[in-house]
Formats: structure tokens, sequence, C-alpha cells
């Protein structure tokens, strides 16, 4: 879900061309669900091999690698690691959400109203092992840099950031911001992405987040940023404080500046305390304090980055062999990701970052 700061944001609309040359490190869960979500039939169900496996994300992942890096970026693919215990509640809350879905899916499915069933199959995705590892060989194989995080992906893609081993940070969520990332890419795609919105359909482009000009267009510190989110919700606290919006939060740490002086206490109050306290009401058991500190200082290892040749006989394996891909469709890719990686010498291939 991430932190809802729209509200608050005034991105910069950019062109793919403006990226290349350029490492991003990509939360690549975010994708993951992305193109299991997206990358679907006209009854909601997902692409699947002729054994029940299901392919969207390989099908997702390829196919914009070989858009990405043909526009000269070069992706690095963080993936989750372990969430921290405090993530419990909003894993298991979104988990009901997804088979409360899958049910309207099936019933939308039954009853053949298939633009509903196509609806409610968006929000009824499941990722599981065997689709990460999947996701990790194919990258893998392609040539790109396969970094497992001990934690958050975006934690690490942030770490990345700020260290200068990529320029920025690709995901959907802003939360890669109060982890520290210097630059924000949301949105990261070639063509753009077609959207529906009021009465017609409108073209998503790249935009681009820039921390140091968010701080300042907010008029606050990057501590502050953090306890904005934590004001509004985080997925270590979803929902947030009631009745607290991003307006509100905002105008709330512009005039208390701090956490302490924000809650009134060091400890703040449990649902139905403030009205005896003055303070604002905390209903989760993990502290502001505790949320704060995790993303100033999240768990991260050390991280290798390598870019190597592709291998297009493990591609093929994976895609043809394995989970039956048109094997002309696949030959034309392998034509394109070859090409890129065959540039004179005067350039750098694939390998050579």
């Amino acid at each position: 879900m991430g932190i809802q700061l729209t509200a608050l944001m005034s991105p910069k609309e950019i062109e793919i061309k403006e990226l290349s040359g350029k490492k991003i490190a990509i939360d690549s869960f975010n994708w993951l669900y992305q193109f299991l979500s997206i990358i679907r039939g006209y009854d909601g169900k997902p692409l699947m091999d002729s054994k029940g496996r299901v392919t969207s994300h390989l099908s997702g992942f390829f196919y914009r690698s070989l858009n990405l890096i043909e526009a000269g970026i070069r992706p690095i693919y963080v993936f989750d690691g372990k969430p921290p215990e405090f993530k419990k509640a909003e894993a298991e809350a979104r988990h009901e959400a997804r088979k409360k879905a899958h049910e309207e899916w099936v019933a939308a499915l039954e009853a053949e109203a298939y633009d509903e069933a196509k609806k409610f199959a968006k929000r009824a995705v499941f990722l599981n092992k065997e689709m990460i590892e999947g996701a990790k060989e194919l990258l893998a194989v392609m040539g790109f840099p396969v970094v497992q995080a001990p934690s958050e992906g975006e934690a690490l893609c942030s770490v990345m950031v700020k260290n200068k081993d990529a320029w920025a940070t690709a995901s959907q969520d802003y939360d890669s911001l109060l982890f520290g990332s210097t630059r924000l890419i949301r949105n990261l795609s070639v063509s753009g992405k077609r959207k529906y919105q009021k009465t017609e359909w409108t073209t998503v482009n790249p935009e681009l987040l820039v921390l140091k000009d968010v701080l300042s267009e907010l008029e606050i510190t990057h501590d502050q940023l953090i306890i904005l989110g934590i004001l509004i919700g985080t997925d270590y606290n979803p929902g947030g404080i009631h009745g607290i919006g991003p307006k509100k939060a905002l105008e709330l740490i512009k005039n208390k500046k701090t956490m302490a002086k924000i809650f009134e206490s060091e400890h703040p109050m449990r649902s139905g305390d403030a009205a005896s306290g003055g303070g604002l009401a905390w209903n989760f058991e993990i502290s502001p304090q505790e949320i704060f500190d995790f993303f100033k200082n999240p768990p991260v290892d050390e991280y290798k980055i390598k870019f190597s040749e592709p291998d297009p006989d493990k591609i093929k394996k994976i895609l043809i062999d394995k989970h039956e891909f048109s094997e002309e469709r696949v030959e034309n890719g392998l034509k394109r990701l070859l090409q890129i990686d065959e540039k004179p010498k005067s350039q750098k291939s694939l390998g050579h970052f």
C-alpha cells in the first residue's frame, strides 16, 4: 500500500531518454505485484502455462527489461527479505483483502460478468516463493544484478541511491523517500501507461521526485517527513492517526516541529486516552519512535551490483521449454537483447556495466 503522500507531492514528469545511462534500483516486489495484477486475460485470469503455473510476472519482467535497456537504462533488481515483525498486522489485512477479492472474482466469473471479474482479479494477487525465485532466475540469466535485501527492498534501494551506486529508486510507493532515497521514479515505463480517468484515457508518464526539492517545497526536514508519514499511516501503522490526512499532518508538523511535542508525551496515548490528556490517540502496538528508527536505520547488508552477459540458452530454457512462451516472440526478444550487448566498443554493453 505504501504511504499516501500524493496530495502533497509535485512530481516532475520526465521523458524516458532523460534516464539513459543511469542505473536504477528497482523495488522488485512492487513490480511483481504490478505484473501479476495487470497482465491478465479478459476474465481476469493471469497468464499460465499448461501445468497451471502463473507466468504473467515473467512476461512483464522480460519485456519491460528489454524496453528499459534499449532506452539506455540499467536496472538493478532488489527483492524484499523478511519483513519486520511489526508489519505483520498489515500483511494479514492485505491477505484477507485478497481472499475476499478472490471470492468476488470467482462469483463474477460464475455470473459471466467479465468486466467485474477482471476488476476483482486485479485485487486478488497472491505472491508465492515459486514466482519470486522464477523472476530472480530469469533476470539473472538476462544479465541483470539481482540483489536480495535482508528486509524491505525499498530500504536497500534507498541505501544504494544514497551511496551513489544507483541514480534513483523505482517504485510506485513513496516509502523510499522516508528511507532517504535522494530520487524516486514512479511509473517507470518506456511507452507510458494508459489509464482511464473519469471520462477519457490518459497516458501516465514517468515521474521524478527529488528528495531535497520535496523537503524544500513542504518546508520540513527529512526527519519531519518521516513523522509526517507516521501520522498519515505507514505499512507499520496502517491508517495512521484517525482523522489526520496529509494536509493536517503537515500543519501539525509545522506547528509542533517534533514527535514529542506532536504527541505531547514520550509514550503516546492509547485509544480513548486522548480526551483526558490532550494528546493524539495511538492504536498500535509499536511506538512511533520505533517506526521512526526503522526508517532512519533499516537493516541493510552489504550488497554487490554486477551486470553480466545474457545467456540466451538459459533464457530459452526458462521461457520456452519450461513455461511454453512463444518461441518466435522470445527469439525476437533475444535479438533485441543481444543487439544491445553487441554495441560498438565505444559504447558499454550490458556485461560491462
